[in-house]
This record gives C-alpha cells, structure tokens and sequence, in this order.
C-alpha cells in the first residue's frame, strides 16, 4: 500500500510541476524575433567570431547588431533589425 501511495504522489508532483511550467511559459512575454532577426545575407562559411559577424551586419546589411548563433549543422551569422 505504501508503495502505490509513494508512486501516486510522485506522479501527482510531476504534473503539478508541469502544469505550473506550462501556466508560467504562457504568461511570459514574447517578442516577434522572426521579423527582427535575419540570417546573413553577405556572409559565408560558419560563424565563429561574433565581433566579425557583428561588424558584417553593421556595415553592409546596415542592421543594428549582428551574433553567431547555432543552426543546425554548425553556426551561422544572425543579424538584428529591430
């Protein structure tokens, strides 16, 4: 008996605990990143160098800022409009 209680209970936290993330995700304010951000148009080869990419963004793609961010496979220049 005791050991159905034991597994009921944990059962019981574990979705108590996902409901509370799923509540505290929803009322988290979103950004629309999507029409903000843009992968580079002007860069080649990964992004290894944030500052590269950065200064890239900048000066040809007139974007306020530009970061190396993982896209699958490797690493790739994001730059910023907004």
């Amino acid at each position: 008996m005791a050991k159905l209680l034991g597994s009921s209970s944990s059962y019981a936290i574990f979705f108590l605990s996902l409901f509370l993330l799923l509540l505290i995700s929803a009322e988290m304010p979103t950004t629309e990143a999507g029409n903000c951000e843009k992968r580079s148009t002007t860069w080649s080869g990964p992004c290894l160098n944030t500052g590269n990419c950065d200064r890239q963004c900048k000066d040809w793609e007139h974007a306020l800022h530009g970061a190396c961010h993982a896209q699958f496979p490797g690493f790739a220049c994001f730059c910023y409009f907004c």
